[in-house]
């Protein structure tokens, strides 16, 4: 585990370069740690996404000292290897999708072609540093990957307890989140959500989310009239939504650490989750578990959230609070450069 004992001012050289390499910037966890290296390092942010960007990869980490990729995959490959042809270090963070493997609902990067799999192995092993968001997933990488794991060291990601936040005004909301699409259906459990809700009728059931393909017209095909569907919303709208919602519900088969679980639960959502990778890591005991995939037992444990204490969503706020804040990741990731 990394070592966050760096005390009140962070030595850090503005001098170090780090080439910031992701697939896609957009996820708020990606901004957070570019934002974070940009305050104490000198960073160029690279964002790969097709074949020929290699050439300004390689030129972007040869200007630097220290290559750092977000997820384990092909644009991790090349940033790891352009390091090791040009005598830099690589750090890769593994977010989740980049070391699973599970092949009954079709995700992971190991239910890919050899390949793929090929390229995130060569990833994993070689990076200097791979920093994991949650402990599950550096047995994930070693298991499926088939590494030593020597490398791998657990960071979690931070949370903003002054921006996510409760205003004391909850609603009888139960509330998920996530991009809708074919394989997240399954994944996120959505489908056990909008079942779930037929056993509470008099409950609003929310999923917030971007369509991002046809697949919310077979949610909205099994779902009662008590199931709201907001698409793409943004971020000031999500954090009204988190305010509103009494219960948050991650129903998921496999996360890394849940960001919209963390968030909502600093904003005094009590959270029902499932018992998989990071999930149970975020919640504790400030929540209800329920198996993955059971309609009939999800609405159960929404019924018991719903009527808990108000002091149990405070909890759950303290325990993110406590646990994850923006402050811990930054320390763990000024040291992993600065070593």
């Amino acid at each position: 585990m990394i070592s966050v004992i760096v005390k009140d001012k962070y030595k850090t050289s503005p001098k170090i370069r780090v080439a910031f390499v992701c697939y896609s910037p957009n996820a708020s966890f990606i901004r957070n740690d570019y934002k974070i290296l940009s305050k104490h390092f000198n960073v160029d942010k690279f964002n790969y996404r097709r074949a020929w960007d290699a050439f300004r990869m390689m030129a972007a980490i040869w200007r630097s000292g220290v290559s750092f990729s977000w997820f384990a995959g092909g644009h991790a490959f090349l940033a790891v290897l352009f390091s090791k042809i040009l005598r830099k270090k690589a750090i890769v963070v593994a977010g989740g999708f980049d070391v699973a493997y599970v092949p009954e609902i079709n995700y992971g990067q190991f239910t890919l072609g050899w390949h793929k799999k090929m390229l995130t192995r060569f990833a994993l092993k070689h990076a200097d540093l791979v920093l994991v968001v949650d402990p599950s997933l550096k047995e994930d990488a070693m298991e499926n990957a088939k590494i030593s794991g020597e490398n791998i060291d657990y960071l979690p990601t931070g949370y903003d307890p002054n921006y996510w936040r409760s205003n004391g005004k909850k609603e009888d909301i139960v509330l998920t989140i996530g991009g809708i699409d074919e394989s997240v259906i399954k994944r996120k459990g959505f489908e056990t959500f909008v079942k779930a809700a037929k056993h509470l009728p008099n409950v609003k059931f929310v999923l917030v989310g971007k369509y991002v393909d046809t697949s919310v017209n077979h949610l909205r095909s099994i779902a009662t009239s008590n199931v709201e569907f907001t698409g793409f919303v943004s971020d000031e709208e999500l954090l009204e939504w988190y305010q509103k919602a009494r219960v948050y519900c991650q129903l998921s088969r496999y996360e890394g650490l849940p960001n919209a679980l963390c968030e909502a639960m600093l904003c005094e959502c009590v959270p029902v989750g499932t018992k998989y990778c990071g999930i149970p890591t975020a919640i504790g005991d400030c929540g209800f578990y329920v198996p993955y995939g059971d309609p009939e037992a999800t609405a159960d444990a929404i019924k018991d959230a719903l009527n808990s204490p108000e002091e149990l969503g405070k909890k759950a706020r303290k325990r993110i609070k406590n646990t994850f804040p923006l402050e811990k990741r930054e320390r763990g990731l000024i040291q992993a450069i600065s070593r």
